[in-house]
């Protein structure tokens, strides 16, 4: 099976069952039309409905076909790349502090949907780990930490035998922890806020690509396979499955495939000898090494491959050899379950959020944050159809920027790999 196919995915044979939805017939009215049944879709109709407006959702394939059902599963209530004091000096302090307050509480945010809504999505809160791969990368790992502590964020640091002991693995020199974050079952949670949207009164159209989008007076008209929705305001939530419904959007970020590989479950004495408190973790290679465990005692963990020929015996070799190094109590272990999915990318690591023009806004570019961050902008996203947040945004507004040779750009992305191991062998 490919791996791009969503039956490859763990999570495809341990979600909850779906909320039936239909595809659009005909044409309607609405007050606003969400385009992207991902965490920011789901997220943005869910608090429109609570609010009281008429919301349709309209999502090319399923809710939670795309990142949002193929992902790690890692809630992570940090930058990628930045530190806060990165982002102050970037936009300043009072845009900076919100930005970063805005991202510090996005894991909260996630949890408590989850909590409020009863979602079964096997939600873990915590913490997640940062170890540091080397001891050159401790003084990263202070930086983050003391930050994140100087702005009120529940954070701790951790030597290397409390590294040892939380994650299970004797090859880190310490790291810190960020106790808001968690894991989840990410299918799941997309499913569970599609169900909790319907409740609250959002209509949900899977299976109803967006066409075509234009102005009608003074509304947009989507259109769809089958029908047309009218709007006054809409919101664009595809993030790295974005196609030219815009111009110039798609070529704003750099899509990179994602890919993710499932142990067999271990045995149980094996199982809780690895990251024994339920975190999980992402350490501190720029070629990511990062695992967290699932319900039934499988390790999962996400790779990136400088190739994707023959890409399922290669991840089986690398992460072989992986598990190896970072859990050597792991004897032997087959793989079942190898998937992949899209993610954006911006340049700087940064989300983006875009007011494109009257009524019609979007966000994306997680860069590897999208359960917490995409939920956020979700949220953002519907305060701003309801004309709530005024002017003092948590996210500052963007231009839509094409980046020059993106066509170039996109595979050659994939020779970063190469560099990026280079990089955490020097450390």
């Amino acid at each position: 099976m490919h791996t791009a196919d969503i039956q490859s995915s763990l999570w495809t044979d341990t979600a909850i069952e779906a909320p039936p939805t239909s595809s659009l017939i005909g044409e309607r009215r609405a007050d606003a039309v969400v385009i992207g049944g991902g965490y920011t879709g789901l997220s943005a109709a869910l608090h429109l409905a609570e609010a009281g407006a008429d919301v349709v959702l309209l999502e090319a394939a399923t809710a939670g076909f795309g990142a949002s059902g193929r992902n790690n599963g890692q809630v992570i209530p940090a930058y990628t790349r930045h530190n806060p004091d990165d982002v102050v000096r970037e936009f300043g302090v009072e845009q900076g502090e919100r930005l970063n307050e805005w991202v510090a509480g996005s894991a909260d945010l996630v949890f408590s949907l989850i909590r409020d809504h009863d979602i079964d999505c096997d939600a873990v809160q915590n913490g997640w780990l940062q170890p540091a791969h080397a001891e050159s990368r401790m003084a990263m790992v202070r930086a983050k930490h003391d930050q994140w502590a100087a702005r009120g964020a529940p954070v701790e640091i951790i030597d290397r035998a409390g590294i040892a002991k939380l994650t299970g693995s004797p090859i880190y020199h310490g790291g810190w922890m960020h106790r808001s974050g968690g894991h989840i079952q990410p299918l799941s949670f997309a499913r569970g806020l599609a169900r909790a949207a319907i409740d609250a009164g959002a209509a949900i159209h899977c299976e109803t690509p967006a066409l075509e989008l234009r102005r009608d007076g003074n509304a947009w008209r989507v259109v769809t396979p089958g029908g047309a929705v009218h709007a006054e305001t809409v919101l664009l939530a595809t993030n790295a499955y974005t196609d030219q419904l815009w111009p110039g959007l798609a070529r704003s970020f750099v899509p990179v495939r994602s890919f993710h590989i499932a142990t067999e479950t271990l045995g149980a004495n094996v199982a809780a000898s690895i990251l024994p408190g339920g975190q999980g973790l992402s350490d501190t290679r720029q070629a990511l090494w990062a695992f967290r465990p699932d319900r039934e005692g499988r390790l999962v963990t996400t790779c990136m491959p400088f190739t994707t020929f023959g890409v399922r015996d290669a991840l089986r070799r690398s992460t072989v050899k992986r598990l190896r190094q970072a859990f050597p109590q792991i004897a032997e272990t087959d793989f079942r379950y190898i998937w992949e999915c899209k993610v954006a990318m911006t340049v700087d690591r940064l989300p983006r959020y875009h007011e494109l023009a009257a009524g019609l806004y979007a966000g994306l570019g997680y860069s590897g944050r999208g359960i917490a961050i995409g939920t956020a902008m979700g949220k953002f996203l519907a305060e701003r159809a309801l004309g709530q947040g005024g002017t003092d945004l948590p996210i500052p507004k963007a231009p839509v920027q094409s980046l020059p040779l993106h066509d170039l750009i996109v595979p050659l992305s994939r020779i970063l790999v190469l560099y990026y191991r280079w990089r955490d062998y020097r450390a």
